[in-house]
């Protein structure tokens, strides 16, 4: 079901992304709209796929990860096979957060968490260097996570925080 992104749409995914455990009343407060309506445009926002789920947010270092690294892939071929493989592959391993096949240098990024270097170099070791295809492998170690997020900028300019112009209320002078 393909659906249009509305301005009511995006201060409802703007709040969702704030708090995925908002209540349906506190939803349709930040949103302007009823809690009926706002019960029902969630529905529709799951079934059409633009809502794809709900998850809690975890700090990796306090939950026993204390390394991450972006992995830069080249392949040596590009055949169908091989890249069907690379993707099953990687998108199976639970240590690969994000893979995403990109321009530039490098086919395909992705951002990895282990535990410790043991573990990282045994991901290497035993993982990535023995997939097939794999011409060059480039590893950035995370030193230090300056932002980590995953909302989408509904409000550009606002900080992440929230401050600065967020969305508008149904009845504000702006609207």
């Amino acid at each position: 079901m393909a659906i249009t992104i509305e301005k009511r749409d995006e201060r409802l995914l703007a709040a969702l992304q704030k708090d995925g455990r908002a209540t349906n009343q506190q939803l349709a407060e930040e949103a302007g709209m009823s809690t009926s309506a706002c019960w029902r445009r969630v529905q529709a926002l799951e079934e059409s796929g633009v809502i794809v789920g709900y998850s809690a947010l975890v700090n990796r270092e306090k939950a026993g990860f204390a390394m991450a690294a972006i992995l830069h892939v080249s392949l040596e071929r590009h055949d169908t096979k091989y890249v069907e493989e690379f993707v099953a592959r990687v998108t199976a391993r639970a240590e690969v957060l994000e893979c995403f096949a990109t321009t530039g240098d490098a086919d395909y990024h992705l951002r990895v968490v282990v535990r410790d270097m043991k573990a990282y170099n045994a991901f290497l070791d035993d993982f990535i260097f023995r997939l097939p295809g794999i011409r060059h492998v480039r590893s950035n170690v995370i030193l230090k996570e300056i932002k980590s997020g995953m909302a989408l900028p509904f409000s550009p300019g606002t900080t992440s925080a929230g401050h600065g112009p967020g969305p508008r209320r149904k009845g504000s002078a702006a609207s």
